[in-house]
């Protein structure tokens, strides 16, 4: 009897796991390269996360879901209307704070989005400094306790390395987590949906530093980009490990596409590239990119 009924309760938890899942990918977009998805919801695509979605639901706990994005605007004055949070942001974590509210029907306990801000990461690598990264992470902060505080949770570098200078916490990250800029170089020309992942970073590196105080041609620019997203591609895995270790009992979030079954699978939204980490599928969320141009955004 014991048995039967621990056997009834695992059932019911996977079922309640693949409904959350379910209404989570409705949102999703797979990559166009690849195994494609024959349905959506795709029960392939559900699979490698479900066993994490079933355990929060037989503890009767919130689900964590971790979403490496939100790192700040772009330094491209052309692109953006200031250093802070807007309203592709609100959108964002509006729309976030409902999917959350759908998978509390489904899971009492519901579920929580950790919002990994991850532009103080990439600060170097990406030409914004440090303090228009405080000045935007202050800004999600206050959208977030404005918004859906019951939603959201905010984690960044800066709750990792506490007293540490910016530049103590990447030195941390790279020594800890991070691998040679040459490892991830040789896999993402192995792989095509590495490549495109890669390309997509050099186009966004040289979008947001071709305006007119850059001091060079665009071509110098286009090679210095070239080199620095692989750099790019290293610290954002050395991102994603530390989030791992941080957060193993989560369902991890990317802004990165992938086939359809791919056991790097994540879900996600649509967040400002370059600044994120590899993952797999995409939630889009309309009219919500912190990236979106400023003459788009009048």
């Amino acid at each position: 009897m014991d048995a039967d009924r621990e056997g009834q309760v695992r059932v019911h938890d996977l079922d309640a796991g693949r409904a959350v899942l379910d209404r989570v990918l409705l949102h999703r977009r797979s990559s166009p390269i690849g195994r494609q998805c024959s349905e959506t919801p795709c029960a392939r695509c559900a699979a490698p996360h479900l066993g994490r979605v079933a355990r929060a639901v037989a503890a009767g706990k919130p689900i964590e879901l971790v979403l490496p994005a939100f790192p700040t605007k772009s330094p491209n004055p052309a692109k953006v209307l200031g250093i802070r949070p807007d309203m592709a942001e609100e959108l964002a974590l509006r729309f976030l704070a409902e999917l959350c509210g759908d998978i509390e029907k489904i899971h009492p306990p519901g579920a929580k989005v950790i919002i990994c801000s991850d532009g103080r990461v990439f600060e170097e690598l990406i030409k914004v400094p440090d303090r228009d990264i405080t000045a935007y992470q202050h800004g999600m902060r206050e959208l977030v306790d404005k918004i859906s505080p019951d939603f959201h949770q905010l984690f960044n570098l800066d709750d990792v390395c506490p007293g540490q200078s910016h530049d103590q916490m990447r030195a941390m990250i790279d020594d800890e987590f991070g691998e040679p800029f040459e490892e991830p170089r040789a896999e993402l020309k192995a792989d095509e949906n590495g490549l495109a992942m890669y390309r997509g970073i050099v186009r966004f590196l040289v979008e947001d530093l071709w305006h007119e105080s850059f001091p060079g041609s665009k071509s110098a620019l286009q090679r210095d980009c070239r080199k620095r997203a692989y750099r790019v591609v290293a610290r954002s895995r050395a991102w994603g490990r530390l989030l791992a270790a941080r957060f193993p009992d989560a369902v991890r979030l990317s802004i990165h596409p992938q086939p359809c079954g791919s056991t790097a699978g994540r879900v996600t939204t649509s967040c400002p590239p370059p600044c994120h980490t590899r993952g797999g599928e995409l939630i889009e969320i309309p009219g919500a990119s912190p990236t979106a141009r400023r003459s788009s955004a009048a």
